[in-house]
This record gives C-alpha cells, structure tokens and sequence, in this order.
C-alpha cells in the first residue's frame, strides 16, 4: 500500500500515515477511547503535512498542522492540488485536530473521560480521510484501491491468532455459526475454502456444513460461495458482525 501511495506522497510521512491509521483502527476495536481521541490528532498532522508537501513542493515532517493547513487555504499562493477535490479532507482534519482540543483529550482535564461516542466520531472521520486520500493519490488500478478500502475499513480480529501458518480462534464461547462468521470476517474479500475452514473451526464437519449453508440460506444470506470456490462474507454477513458479534472479536 505504501508503495502505491508514494509516489506522490513522501515515503515517511505515508508509512507513517498508514502505521497511525492502523494503531487506531486496533485500539478502537479493542474499546480502548482514548488513544483514538489522542491519535486522531496525529493522524491529522500527518495527513496536513501531506497535503502541504502536495501542494507547495515543500517537504517538512516538522510542519505544524495549522500551518499545513493555512497554506493550503491561502489564495495569495500558486498552488499544485486542486483544492475543490482536496478542500473538504482538509475542513475534516480542521475538525479533527480542534475537536480533541474542545474535549480536553490533549491536556488532563477533569472534566473529561473518554467515551465511545467521541471515539467514534474521531474514528470515522479519520476512516473518510483515509479513503478520500487512497482514492485521490493511490496510483494503481482503480478497483484494487477499491478493494485496498474495503479492506482497510474491516474491524482487527483480536481474538484471531496467528500461529507461524496457522489460525486459531480463540474465544471458547463461540457458537460453530459465529465461529465461521469471525473466521469468514477475518479473511476479507478472498474468503477461505471450504477446506481451510474445516481446519481453523474448531467443531465437527457436519456441524460446520450445516452452518454454512443456514448462513447461505435465503433467510440469512450472510455468506457467499465465489467463482474460485471460496467462502466469503456478504455485506449483511458484516452487517451481523457490527452490530451482534463486535464484543466477540475481542480476546475473552
């Protein structure tokens, strides 16, 4: 992703946007508030220094946000982007940046706690940031960034391990059908076969078919069968799992 993204994006500051991106989308699955309230603002820096660097040619990774952002919205200057389709990531960041200044998130306060609803907000305007900035600078095929969206905007599986080639649920109060849920979300657009998920569902292969195809069935449609044979989720398979399972994508 990164080497898609750089060039034109500066190298460091897109591995650094990515590595922020993806810190916060773990804390947050992990219901941890506050670093995704504290971090929105770093991933604002670095997206603003981003947009400066487009903009003005200039690379400076010490650059303050305002600043970053200032220029871009100075007309006195000549300016590289067009700011009609760049303009609206940098209103977002603005408000990403001086929202967890209003909250106290930058300086202990004792009027403020963490809370959900605030993380939230922070999270997905950063995700919209993300995507816009993939869609504008990725330079590479249009559906593979597409795909590269998708994918990013799946929730971390804490509770997924990874063995050197081997995956383990391992959360023991799962049912066989929410086992292969969590499994299925885990593989993303590629899904898994019918035989990787047999290996990884710790039930019988009986048990594991008839999940299968009742999450296949009309009633559900929550999973879906590909041309190469693979299992996937379908968008009310992740629609389930925001909304049912999110609590048990963690580690018990």
């Amino acid at each position: 992703m990164i080497d898609r993204l750089s060039p034109p994006m500066n190298h460091l500051l897109a591995s650094q946007l990515v590595d922020e991106f993806i810190s916060m989308e773990r804390r947050f699955i992990q219901r941890d508030w506050e670093p995704a309230e504290l971090d929105g603002g770093q991933f604002a820096e670095i997206a603003a220094r981003i947009l400066y660097h487009l903009d003005s040619g200039n690379l400076n990774p010490n650059k303050g946000h305002g600043d970053c952002i200032d220029y871009f919205e100075n007309n006195q200057v000549s300016h590289k982007l067009d700011r009609k389709d760049v303009g609206s990531i940098a209103k977002v960041l603005q408000s990403i940046y001086k929202f967890r200044s209003q909250r106290g998130a930058v300086h202990i306060s004792p009027r403020y706690s963490p809370n959900h609803m605030d993380a939230k907000y922070v999270m997905e305007a950063v995700r919209w940031c993300m995507n816009e900035l993939l869609r504008l600078f990725w330079s590479g095929d249009r559906e593979e960034v597409a795909k590269v969206i998708r994918e990013l905007l799946q929730f971390d599986v804490p509770c997924i391990g990874l063995f050197d080639a081997e995956i383990l649920v391992q959360r023991t109060d799962l049912t066989i059908e929410e086992e292969v849920l969590i499994l299925l979300h885990f593989g993303g657009e590629n899904g898994f076969s019918r035989t990787c998920i047999g290996k990884y569902v710790r039930g019988s292969a009986p048990s594991i078919t008839q999940s299968l195809q009742r999450l296949q069935a009309g009633n559900k449609r929550q999973v879906i069968q590909l041309s190469t044979g693979h299992f996937r989720l379908t968008d009310l398979g992740a629609r389930r799992i925001r909304l049912e399972l999110a609590d048990k994508l963690l580690l018990q």
